[in-house]
């Protein structure tokens, strides 16, 4: 029996663990949504509407403006001093061709040790695997279907799966751990060990603003106020990796709050290091804090002016973003002389956003 280690926010697994999900905890591992085209039909699928079906390529939160746009993908892989990335989908099958490019262009970049790794449902193309191996894919890993679980062996892909054991490529299965079946699951992974796979991950079933309706319907709930996990995935996941610590196999279970609380925060906080001004506080949960001073008639060249001339403000503390127009100002400073630039007319705020492309803002309060 293999000891089963007690990993980050509820995380949990037996070795061998993927290297991958080392970086992931890390948070240097950069996300390439490669389209959100998926032949596959997943009733859990979380992916937001605005990606689900449409053939959009994302590195991170950063969105390419078409298929030859790669200085944004290798941008935020720099950013974020990313040792690796995940291509993702929809699945990245359907557009082979492009994943082979984005797995070239990427290693070439940044070297062999830079690790890729690609989730599919193997519905489509699985045999062009072969393919992103050779062009330096490090490990695949298969979301088949829940009605293929307890019968993989006739599956389309099981003899494409079969050849990239014997590769150099690592090969694992990836799915969610949906309550009741619990038996299709345990069949799925005694059925990878016995055929060399390296690792199978076990994901929280969790809800999303697109899949909830579904989750719903079949009788799930989630598993307290706070979560948006499924109830009692968690607790079958852990009675697997019990179950099957006797096999050669690795298995890990990933949480719904892995996700959030230490891949997301890791990797933004990465980003924050690389992005923030002199004039930006970093919380520690990787957001950043600015100092916003606006005007109904003054522009930000004319608010900075009055700031240096009539505030004494130094230059150093205070930059004018040119993408929203507006001026930031450090706010420790800013929530010293707000007062009196209130009494100017200015109004002032202190806002919070992610270091991310996107710049999501999570908080505006007035001073």
């Amino acid at each position: 029996m293999k000891k089963v280690v007690k990993w980050h926010n509820d995380s949990s697994y037996t070795k061998p663990l993927s290297p991958a999900c080392r970086m992931c905890a890390e948070g240097s591992k950069m996300v390439v949504l490669i389209t959100g085209i998926c032949p596959a039909n997943c009733f859990y699928c979380p992916l937001s509407s605005e990606k689900s079906g449409e053939d959009r390529i994302f590195a991170d939160e950063w969105e390419l403006d078409t298929e030859e746009d790669v200085e944004k993908l290798l941008k935020e892989a720099e950013l974020i001093e990313a040792k690796g990335a995940g291509i993702t989908g929809g699945d990245p099958l359907v557009v082979w061709k492009r994943t082979k490019k984005y797995i070239e262009i990427l290693k070439k970049h940044f070297g062999p040790s830079f690790h890729i790794h690609l989730y599919t449902s193997g519905l489509k193309n699985h045999k062009k695997t072969i393919d992103l191996v050779e062009a330096g894919l490090d490990e695949i890993r298969f979301h088949p279907m829940p009605e293929m679980w307890n019968n993989m062996k006739e599956t389309a892909f099981c003899d494409t799966i079969s050849k990239l054991v014997s590769m150099n490529c690592d090969v694992a299965i990836e799915i969610p751990v949906i309550p009741g079946k619990k038996e299709e699951i345990l069949q799925l992974i005694k059925w990878a060990n016995d055929i060399g796979i390296d690792w199978v991950n076990l994901n929280e079933l969790e809800y999303s603003e697109t899949n909830a309706a579904f989750l719903n319907d079949k009788g799930f709930t989630v598993k307290d106020d706070i979560s948006s996990a499924v109830k009692t995935s968690q607790e079958i996941a852990y009675e697997l990796i019990k179950e099957t610590s006797c096999l050669d196999i690795g298995v890990h279970y990933c949480s719904s709050s892995f996700k959030d609380g230490i891949q997301l925060r890791n990797r933004i906080k990465r980003r924050a290091k690389s992005i923030a001004r002199k004039t930006d506080i970093i919380t520690d949960d990787g957001t950043i804090l600015k100092g916003i001073v606006v005007s109904s008639n003054k522009s930000p060249k004319e608010i900075y002016q009055f700031l240096v001339d009539e505030i004494q403000i130094k230059k150093q503390d205070i930059v004018i973003d040119k993408e929203k127009n507006r001026l930031e100002i450090n706010p420790n400073i800013l929530e010293k002389v707000s007062n009196k630039l209130k009494d100017h007319g200015f109004e002032c705020f202190i806002v919070e956003e992610y270091p991310t492309a996107d710049r999501l803002e999570v908080e505006r309060i007035p001073l």
